[in-house]
C-alpha cells in the first residue's frame, strides 16, 4: 500500500482519526530536500504497514493544514497519535533517524 496521499479534506480522517500512529511528510514538488526524503518515507511506509501509517501532504495543495500545524519550512515530518502531534522533525533526515523516531512511538 505505501504512503497515503492526504489533502486538507482527508487529513482528519486519514491522520487525526487514525487508529495507529501516523507519520506525516509535509513536502512540495519543487523542494530538493523533499525529493531526497520522499523515497525514504516510501520505504518506511512499506516496512511499517499496519503498525504505523505514513502519509504525505503536498503543502501547495494542502496549505490550510500546513498552516494549521505551523509548517514554515519543508520537509517537515510530524508524528501524530490520537490526533495529537508527538514529534516534529524539520529538514532532510536519514532512514535510520526516522525509523528511530517511529520506534519511540510504537506500542
Amino acid at each position: 500500500m505505501g504512503a497515503v496521499h492526504v489533502t486538507d479534506l482527508t487529513f482528519k480522517k486519514e491522520v487525526l482519526d487514525s487508529k495507529v500512529p501516523c507519520l506525516v511528510d509535509f513536502w512540495a514538488e519543487w523542494c530538493g530536500p523533499c525529493r531526497r526524503v520522499g523515497p525514504v518515507v516510501d520505504e518506511i511506509a512499506a516496512e511499517y504497514e499496519g503498525k504505523f501509517k505514513i502519509a504525505k501532504l503536498n503543502v501547495d495543495e494542502g496549505q490550510k493544514t500546513a498552516q494549521t500545524y505551523g509548517v514554515m519550512s519543508i520537509p517537515t515530518l510530524m508524528i501524530f497519535k490520537d490526533g495529537q502531534v508527538l514529534e516534529q522533525i524539520v529538514g532532510a533526515v536519514g532512514k535510520a533517524e526516522l525509523k528511530a523516531k517511529i520506534e519511540e512511538h510504537l506500542g
